[in-house]
């Protein structure tokens, strides 16, 4: 352990400059004191004090300098230390550096040139504090000893904290890395990413989830999703009386049956998946066969038996609203077989946010991490965060006043429409931590219906099996009641799977990406 005398002017520096080639050979190092390695020769000596005098005595050069002028934190001063280690730079050429950007702010820089460097094992915030000192004398008081052994541990603790960082920086700059690729443009076709561009056996796993019936019983016991559909058909018959209907992605076929018994001439359903073949003798037994048409397929791939329709219902809503993207394929129809005058239900959809103040969730699902049996796992949460949780939210976590981020109109909106970048403010209710961002959306069947109806997928509610998508965030934000949270977020489509989602959110100069697959 290097050991500092008290400061005794100039007069340090002026003996550690006279010190000839064979003095130096005739140091002596100790056990807890190994010798420091000077940054521009092959000079040893016995501190990293020393270490300093030496290189501004001999090589012009003040570290403290260099460091107080580019504010140097504990990371960019070790990639300092690396860089002039491992590229052996003269040292006139640091002394005229520009504010931005350094050499050194590469992070192949973290890698230590030197193993064990005793300059890299000190707090730059110490060494300037250090400036002008000496080694202390053997007769050093013990207190001073302690304090000495204190601070080398605390620099120590420093450095792992200074690397930690590193390796958090580096973990995003791999998820940008992902991103551009998964981003990155490939020759399919000028509208990359939509799912009518998507072949039958890159969509195969999608429509496989949908083939075995329990996903369909959860659908079906789904209360609010399932009534609110058959509210909307028997209430409004106006809508339906002596029309063709095209139901998108029909599953058990039970938004077909509604429309016919609410009054539809016709009423094609259309879906991909296994479930259609139950789908047939679900309409059989119940008699309507003669006026519903089941067919098998894509919508983007298939022929429709009519020209053209004259509403379109279907339940395509995923996660978030968006996810899996099903969408697109409503759109796809609208775009295809929609008649003048025609609509599509649900017409208005809106997506919202709202803060959640939740510290027993956060604890368990991200500080958790901290410490683990006594071990730090928190690289951990590089993997953790970016997931967003499909959960029910307990609506007196809620500490901000909901707000709409985005409101889409089925019969108007167009695909690129569907990824968007959106500035949000939330009121807050509460002073506590914001620990997560819940999102959610509401859906309307308005568009000349006498009767209209709406439900809600929110927390304030009766839950949906959609519940609500979470966006934990890694580090809590403090917040006020009666203030407000603003950020922005951007939904966008992955590129290679159409039907996964990211949502980024950019919250207090903070942005964490979140995939939704």
């Amino acid at each position: 352990m290097a050991e500092y005398m008290e400061a005794h002017g100039d007069g340090a520096v002026e003996e550690t400059a006279e010190l000839s080639d064979e003095e130096e050979e005739e140091e002596q190092w100790t056990e807890d004191s190994p010798p420091v390695s000077c940054l521009f020769c092959h000079r040893l000596l016995s501190s990293v004090a020393l270490t300093v005098q030496h290189c501004t005595a001999e090589h012009h050069l003040n570290l403290v300098e260099i460091i107080r002028k580019h504010c140097l934190d504990d990371y960019g001063y070790i990639k300092m230390i690396n860089f002039i280690r491992s590229t052996k730079c003269n040292p006139s050429c640091l002394t005229g550096l520009p504010d931005a950007p350094l050499p050194w702010d590469d992070e192949d820089f973290l890698r230590p040139v030197l193993q064990d460097d005793p300059l890299l094992q000190t707090d730059p915030e110490e060494l300037c504090g250090m400036e002008g000192s000496c080694l202390l004398s053997g007769s050093q008081p013990h207190d001073a000893l302690l304090h000495r052994a204190q601070a080398a541990e605390e620099r120590a603790r420093q450095s792992e904290e200074a690397l930690a960082r590193a390796l958090h920086d580096l973990h995003k700059l791999k998820l940008l890395a992902q991103g551009l690729v998964l981003n990155a443009e490939t020759s399919r076709s000028s509208n990359l990413g939509a799912v009518a561009e998507l072949r039958e056996d890159e969509d195969e796993a999608y429509f496989s989830s949908y083939g075995h019936y329990g996903i369909h019983e959860e659908m079906l016991k789904d209360k609010v999703r399932t009534e609110s559909y058959r509210d909307f058909m028997y209430s409004n018959p106006e809508v339906f009386k002596d029309k063709v209907v095209l139901d998108v992605g029909c599953g058990t076929g039970i938004l077909a049956m509604f429309a016919a018994k609410a009054g539809a001439k016709k009423v094609v359903a259309v879906d991909q998946s296994e479930i259609i073949y139950q789908a047939i003798d679900i309409v059989r037994s119940n008699q309507l066969d003669d006026k519903i048409t089941l067919i098998k397929g894509r919508i983007e791939d298939i022929k429709l038996p009519v020209e053209k329709v004259d509403v379109i219902i279907s339940e395509w809503m995923g996660y978030f609203l968006l996810f899996e993207s099903m969408l697109d394929s409503v759109l796809y129809a609208r775009d295809s077989y929609l008649a003048d005058g025609g609509s599509v239900y649900p017409d208005i959809c809106n997506i919202s946010l709202a803060a959640v103040g939740d510290a027993q969730k956060h604890q368990d699902r991200i500080a958790f991490w901290d410490d683990v049996y006594g071990f730090s796992m928190a690289c951990m949460k590089n993997a953790v965060v970016p997931e967003a949780v499909v959960e029910v939210v307990k609506a007196e976590t809620l500490i901000s006043e909901p707000t709409v981020i985005q409101t889409i109109d089925c019969n108007s909106v167009c695909q690129s429409q569907l990824e968007f970048v959106s500035d949000f403010s939330l009121k807050i209710t509460n002073t506590t931590h914001c620990t997560a961002i819940v999102g959610y959306f509401d859906i309307f069947f308005d568009k000349g219906c006498s009767n209209k109806v709406m439900f809600s997928t929110g927390p304030h509610v009766q839950k949906t099996h959609w519940k609500q998508t979470v966006f934990l965030l890694e580090k809590t934000v403090p917040v006020k009641a009666g203030e407000e949270l603003r950020g922005k977020i951007t939904v966008h489509k992955n590129k290679n799977d159409p039907r996964l989602l990211w949502v980024t959110f950019d919250i207090q100069d903070k942005k964490q990406t979140y995939s939704l697959q």
